[in-house]
């Protein structure tokens, strides 16, 4: 298994997120998707305490004590706890996986992030305007086209440099393929060659791909514990 298709099952975003599930359940062009179109929104929808204490698992204690909470309501996100430290921690659903994605309406799949600052700024912009768009009724396609045109329009922002967030969640579900994977950090940049940081080279650490819908290069970091401190496995299949 190479270190991109590793990558991929960890990004269910957002890029977002999950895109090991295309290997794993692609067995030639006429096979469907388990999940074609979306469920009902309740599927989605999650107890609000117990969607703040997942969003705040992403990141370790001395991070999400002072982040803001943002939860995901019928109508779109929602901040459920204030914050001081300018992080947010935010449990994002299946579509912000890839277009292709076979968990892109999953309704299972659920990925704590908590976004720093420029993260706050510049990425989460795009994972709130897809759950507008998705919860409005918009089909992949229309989405794809709105966010094309959302960029070109600079409706949405460019990514900003030092954009990053940490996905350290031991109860995070990021694909029926991935199931929890590993603890790992992410960062955003505009789109530029993995070569960059030296990912995917053989003994680098660095994992890459590109979040073409949304222009940015996303580079992934695993780490050998989760949030709470306990080791996480590190056996990369």
């Amino acid at each position: 298994m190479n270190r991109n298709t590793l990558w991929k099952i960890a990004t269910s975003s957002f890029a977002s997120l999950v895109m090991l599930g295309a290997a794993c359940h692609a067995q030639g062009q006429e096979t469907k998707s388990p999940y074609p179109s979306m469920a009902p929104l309740d599927q989605y929808l999650m107890d609000r305490n117990a969607e703040i204490e997942l969003a705040k698992s992403a990141a370790p204690e001395s991070i999400s004590r002072d982040a803001e909470v943002m939860v995901l309501g019928r109508h779109g996100y929602e901040i459920a706890v204030k914050g001081k430290n300018g992080f947010v921690c935010i449990v994002q659903r299946s579509w912000t996986a890839g277009f292709d994605e076979p968990d892109f309406w999953n309704p299972k799949l659920r990925a704590a992030n908590c976004f720093n600052p420029p993260a706050v700024r510049t990425y989460l912009p795009i994972t709130i305007k897809r759950t507008e768009w998705v919860l409005a009724g918009r089909s992949k396609a229309q989405i794809a086209e709105e966010t094309r045109v959302a960029i070109d329009k600079k409706e949405l922002p460019a990514v900003e440099y030092g954009a990053m967030c940490y996905m350290m969640a031991k109860q995070s579900y990021l694909g029926d393929s991935a199931g929890h994977w590993h603890p790992h950090l992410m960062f955003f940049v505009p789109q530029k060659d993995a070569p960059t940081w030296g990912a995917d080279l053989p003994g680098s650490p660095i994992l890459s791909s590109e979040d073409a819908p949304d222009r940015v290069t996303v580079f992934l970091i695993p780490l050998p514990k989760w949030s709470d401190g306990t080791d996480a496995p590190m056996d990369m299949h």
